[in-house]
């Protein structure tokens, strides 16, 4: 069996300040990073395993206060990015899950109409005029803020990590609204007023390339492809989050799924899939690959009905290949 040097690497990002923001950041953020190899560093010690491009990049983002856009297939970790930044920061993620349809008020606020009406009838009993009335509903105790709008607001000493999830998911509608606001880091309400972010949020936004993000977001952001991580990679990360596990089967796992992704498949088997398969393996006391165990437990690695289907037949059905599998 192949062997391979360990040593994980790691990544991470931050934002851009926009003009009239303050721009101050507390002294504990400013000193988290201070080299590329320390984002490597400290991303490792949190969990995820990254290689020198993305803790290049992210080191970047952080020392030029520029968002973050990562894309990539789905499954190689993007998400992980944004979470893993909120431990190491000791502070907030606030995400805002994109989809087809999401609009400006759904990711900013929307007024709390219950509260709303039951204040205008008390207030009516106590002979308020409605200027008085109006005035006094249409303000902040009255908003339900949304993602963007509590990212924008809140008061922590350490700014939040807001993570838009998925932005090819949304609009180009939306995608415009969004550029306007990581443009200003700041948003009007027509009944309040403008809204200014005290402390910039750090941002990461995610694409798993169903469809083309428009280049005047891109823009804004420090862009970064993630792939499918190397086998090499992919051992580590096996290793950093199954401490336990053997490590000469750690590295049939990870040949195993490095294969299967050069198949021709639906879905392709993401890191995710690979450690819930190892995960399974170890449940089941599992020290060594073979092909009585490989077709129980496919549905760890495959998601549609179709690539199973594909695999049993076309794939496993033939020695040689069943063999290289089991290498």
């Amino acid at each position: 069996m192949r062997h391979l040097s360990s040593g994980p690497g790691h990544g991470y990002w931050e934002t851009k300040s926009a003009q009239g923001l303050e721009r101050r950041r507390s002294k504990a953020l400013s000193k988290e990073f201070k080299s590329i190899d320390q984002v490597v560093e400290r991303m490792s010690e949190a969990g995820y395993v990254a290689d020198k491009a993305l803790g290049t990049v992210l080191f970047l983002a952080h020392s030029l206060e520029k968002p973050l856009f990562l894309e990539g297939e789905p499954g190689v970790g993007k998400t992980e990015v944004a979470i893993v930044m909120s431990r190491i920061f000791h502070t907030k993620l606030i995400r805002l899950q994109c989809y087809e349809g999401l609009d400006a008020t759904t990711a900013l606020y929307e007024w709390n109409y219950p509260k709303q009406l039951l204040h205008i009838r008390l207030q009516e009993q106590g002979g308020l005029s409605k200027t008085e009335i109006e005035r006094a509903i249409f303000s902040e105790k009255f908003l339900i803020k949304r993602p963007l709008l509590e990212a924008i607001q809140m008061s922590e000493d350490r700014p939040p990590v807001l993570l838009i999830d998925e932005i090819d998911r949304s609009d180009e509608e939306f995608e415009a609204f969004l550029l306007e606001v990581l443009s200003d880091f700041q948003i009007t309400i027509p009944e309040i007023g403008t809204i200014r972010a005290r402390k910039r949020p750090m941002v990461v936004v995610t694409s798993n390339r169903t469809r083309d993000v428009h280049d005047a977001l891109k823009r804004r952001c420090l862009y970064h492809w993630i792939d499918y991580p190397s086998l090499e990679k992919e051992y580590q990360i096996i290793m950093k989050h199954l401490p336990t596990i053997n490590a000469e089967f750690a590295l049939q796992v990870a040949a195993f799924v490095q294969r299967l992704r050069g198949e021709d498949l639906l879905k392709r088997p993401g890191i995710s899939e690979t450690l819930d398969w190892a995960r399974a393996l170890m449940t089941m006391e599992v020290f060594e690959l073979n092909g009585e165990i490989v077709l129980e437990t496919l549905g760890c690695l495959l998601k549609y009905h179709e690539d199973l289907k594909k695999f049993r037949e076309e794939i496993w059905g033939e020695k040689e290949k069943r063999r290289a599998y089991l290498e």
